[in-house]
């Protein structure tokens, strides 16, 4: 099933339950300065969640866009070495305000998983929170699942919070089994392994508390719903791949990224792992380039520079010449636009933002990564595993080279990095690194609104 049916799909079936269909919100957080992004679909519920706004409905689905890679809910360093993580992702859900609790919200899961995408009941199990005695009965007399494929977990697996106080609430997870060839082996496989093969699809929280600052749960007057699924884990199960970047969401763009490199994917590991992380990090940067934000030094920029440049530095180890990445845009807007018409508003700015970041990455990345080569190669003939902070705060220094890019190659050649050392350094020249740094997020801002000024004035004319 492609994955624009399975969003419609999903849209529809919430329909016909009487939930009111609202669009994606945006990547960047509105009023809320908690959030480097949304990252979840209850975000643009969040107000309603904690009382302090109420809604003309009770019931409402979507499909948000979502962004992962920074702050407590990071999962760059994960992408392309993985099956399942990304920092873009679209996450369907469906929500109650004080309507329908954990009966209606289970029954409306398993009948959207088994009746409308036909995945296969046996290989379907359930968890619950382990203290959650009426969640294990909804699932066992009123939907009929066999009591040997519900499984009671504790706090860390089964129970949401917001925050350290707030509303909060035991949640209950669907998996499917994706069969042992997937599995880790180990004897004591079994639901709550870290392997791929118990898969969790849907996860449906029930807000039935408020934390209190004493750290206590009092019942919240209206209990709500909140749930989430990830549309690339339900396209990969759907379309039988065992790889989410193996899904018709992500190929368009490796494939793009194949002809441009002219090597193949599924081939060599490493070249698998370089294709998934520029296939994945450019969805991130094509949306929220197309909602403003550009590459900075701090906050929001950062995350998107350290994206942008993790994608170029994987380009540059597929042996690509040159800036590439705003080229594969097309290949994201050709996939995307339908479901996000917004993506197509500033494409020319986008492309030109893309391009001068990678020009200006270009030699940092060309200068530094053969020092570093140098430097850890000189780590392993000594027989160490670490490379010194003194000679990584050099590179930073002198090729503005980051210490997190350091990082990212030192994990791909199983060394560690000097991160005492490397602080040491920083505060002993602080003030001269200081005031390069603020040159820098002065000078910077000005360039890419000289090129938005260049592309909005391009596309006037024309």
């Amino acid at each position: 099933m492609e994955s624009k049916k399975i969003r419609q799909l999903f849209l529809d079936f919430f329909r016909e339950k009487g939930h009111e269909v609202l669009s994606s919100s945006q990547l960047l957080p509105k009023n809320d300065p908690t959030l480097l992004f949304t990252n979840a679909g209850m975000v643009q519920f969040k107000s309603v969640f904690l009382g302090e706004e109420s809604l003309p409905f009770k019931r409402a689905a979507t499909v948000q866009k979502c962004l992962r890679a920074g702050g407590k809910h990071n999962d760059l360093e994960n992408v392309g070495r993985t099956a399942r993580h990304h920092t873009f992702f679209e996450m369907l859900g469906n929500f109650s305000f004080g309507d329908y609790f954990k009966k209606e919200a289970a029954q409306w899961a398993w009948e959207f998983l088994t009746e409308r995408t036909k995945l296969p009941a046996d290989k379907l199990y359930v968890t619950v929170y382990e203290k959650d005695d009426e969640a294990a009965e909804i699932w066992q007399r009123d939907i009929g699942v066999s009591p040997d494929r519900i499984y009671r977990l504790g706090e860390k697996d089964n129970f949401w919070q917001m925050g350290d106080t707030g509303p909060c609430g035991p949640c209950s997870e669907i998996l499917i089994d994706q069969g042992p060839e997937m599995g880790c082996g180990k004897s004591t496989c079994t639901i709550g392994c870290d392997c791929d093969r118990y898969l969790e699809i849907w996860n449906l929280v029930f807000m039935q508390y408020n934390r209190n600052a004493a750290g206590e749960l009092e019942p919240l007057p209206k209990p709500s719903i909140d749930t989430g699924m990830g549309l690339e884990r339900l396209s990969a199960v759907l379309q039988g791949k065992f790889n989410n970047f193996d899904s018709d969401l992500f190929m368009p763009v490796i494939r793009k990224v194949e002809e441009i490199s002219g090597k193949k994917y599924h081939v060599e590991s490493a070249t698998d792992v370089s294709m998934r992380v520029i296939a994945d990090h450019i969805r991130s940067a094509a949306f929220v380039l197309s909602e403003g934000l550009t590459p900075s030094n701090e906050g929001r920029g950062y995350v998107l520079r350290r994206i942008i440049r993790r994608a170029a530095r994987h380009g540059f180890m597929l042996g690509i010449e040159g800036p590439f990445l705003y080229r594969v845009l097309d290949a994201v807007y050709e996939m995307m636009s339908g479901p996000y018409p917004e993506l197509q508003e500033d494409t020319a700015n986008s492309r030109k933002v893309l391009k001068f970041e990678e020009e200006r990455f270009a030699h940092t990345l060309n200068s530094g990564v053969a020092i570093l080569d140098k430097l850890m190669a000189e780590v392993k003939s000594s027989g160490k595993d670490t490379i010194p902070g003194t000679e990584l705060f050099k590179l930073y220094d002198t090729f503005g080279f980051p210490l997190d890019l350091a990082q990212d190659i030192a994990d791909d050649n199983k060394l560690l990095i000097d991160h005492k050392g490397f602080n040491d350094e920083m505060e002993l020249q602080k003030t001269r690194a200081r005031a390069s740094w603020v040159g820098a997020e002065e000078e910077v801002p000005a360039v890419y609104k000289k090129i938005k000024d260049i592309s909005a004035a391009t596309k006037f004319l024309g």
